[in-house]
């Protein structure tokens, strides 16, 4: 309570005015100008995006004590310091860079590629599918519903949850996992706190990292496993029409396949830190004013090829243009997308050594979730705000936010480790074809 009185009282009833107006021309002018990658046109408003920012972590840090980004960082993630970020950041860099290309190589020396499904996938037939799969992780679709938008998201209502997701009839995958995604996301907003004292604070989520974690526990760490290709295969035949794409093998093949890209939304779980860590170094700089807004397409470009492989000069729109965080204003939100990531694997981690892995894998494969959601709720969502981010993680797992995990994870997904007892139990009972 003392913290979101602090939070709203940092800030002045003229500041708030100001950064108001400026956000929201903001957001206009910043999707026509990604559209037409003008960020010449963009940068006068982002300047004075970064100067409301500077701003406001001055407030936020006179009311709080704390640094000028971290000030800021803990609007979204009140219960972590950026010493542990940068513990946690710091040693990702150190090997995902490498990590990533050896899984390339990997990849490339089998010379096995997913066969692409065969679209299109009419959007009744998706909608059916994202309502099976909503049921299987024990959506209440009386206390709630799911319907169509423009982006994925989620109403955070206790006894009304709106989820809403968006079709591609050439792509089912995207309304999939972003439906998944989604009910994890309500899974854990209607779990959250003691249910009998539901309408007070303690039964607010703890932050979007922990937020973040339970979406990402649904869609990455269940649903694209070697355990749930087996499961989902069956039920696209149903859905969505049987298809030379639909074996287990290959839809375990469409789900892990690993390719640097632009766009950080359409990242793989390998890729996807990597493009969080350069967002939060540029913007913690803009923030503590070591780096200026003219700077940020050459340190962008410089960043993307160091890190992923990728050049995007002369192409801001798949560059530094593509989110609208900054031009919503919003600095310090980017590191909770990756630390949720992580937290997701540790928790998993814990999960298997409590329940055993083979449990947890049969769980998956046959659909029946409720022991791992059961796990989910002990540890997470039933604490609602009752303990801080790290100490949760701490209560949850038994340490702290360790990237170990993380690695350890990846390595056996992606070096084609986690799958070799799923390939054997499927070959044990599927005829061998040529």
């Amino acid at each position: 309570m003392r913290r979101r009185c602090d939070a709203r009282s940092a800030l002045s009833s003229d500041f708030v005015q100001r950064n108001a107006g400026v956000s929201t021309t903001a957001r206009l002018l910043w999707a026509k100008c990604r559209a037409s990658n003008d960020l010449a046109a963009f940068l006068p408003t982002l300047k004075e995006l970064v100067r409301m920012g500077r701003e406001e972590a001055q407030h936020r840090s006179a009311k709080t004590g704390k640094p000028l980004y971290e000030s800021l960082f803990n609007e979204y993630e009140c219960g972590m310091t950026l010493e542990t970020v940068d513990r946690v950041f710091n040693d990702v860099k150190s090997w995902l860079p490498g990590l990533l290309q050896k899984i390339l190589a990997a990849q490339k020396d089998s010379g096995v590629e997913a066969i692409a499904p065969e679209a299109p996938f009419p959007k009744d037939k998706q909608q059916a599918l994202g309502h099976h799969l909503m049921r299987v992780w024990g959506f209440d679709f009386e206390a709630g519903r799911l319907d169509e938008a423009p982006h994925p998201f989620t109403g955070m209502g206790k006894e009304d949850t709106r989820i809403t997701t968006h079709y591609d009839e050439e792509d089912f995958t995207k309304a999939m996992f972003a439906t998944i995604h989604e009910t994890g996301h309500s899974r854990y907003e209607t779990g959250c706190g003691p249910m009998a004292m539901r309408g007070q604070p303690v039964c607010n989520a703890r932050s979007l990292s922990i937020h973040e974690s339970q979406s990402r526990f649904a869609e990455v760490v269940v649903g694209h496993s070697g355990a749930f290709a087996e499961f989902i295969t069956p039920i696209l035949k149903e859905y969505l029409g049987d298809q030379p794409a639909f074996t287990v093998e290959n839809v375990r093949l469409m789900n892990q396949t690993v390719k640097p890209g632009f766009i950080r939304i359409y990242a793989d779980e390998v890729c996807y830190p990597l493009h969080v860590v350069l967002r939060y170094e540029i913007e913690r700089a803009l923030i503590e004013g070591t780096m200026e807004v003219d700077d940020i397409p050459r340190v962008w470009s410089e960043k993307m090829k160091e890190y992923l492989g990728l050049d995007t000069e002369g192409r801001d729109d798949i560059g530094c243009l593509q989110d609208i965080h900054w031009a919503q204003g919003c600095f310090g939100y980017f590191p909770t997308y990756s630390l949720g990531s992580m937290f997701a694997v540790q928790l998993m981690a814990t999960i298997k050594k409590e329940l055993g892995e083979d449990t947890v894998d049969k769980c998956i494969r046959t659909g029946n979730l409720e022991p791992i959601l059961s796990k989910q709720k002990e540890k997470i969502w039933a604490n609602g705000c009752m303990l801080e981010t790290e100490d949760l993680i701490k209560k949850a797992t038994g340490e702290p936010l360790n990237p170990k995990y993380f690695r350890e994870y990846l390595e056996r997904r992606y070096l084609r480790k986690e799958d070799s007892k799923m390939r054997s139990s499927v070959a044990s009972v599927m005829p061998h074809s040529n």
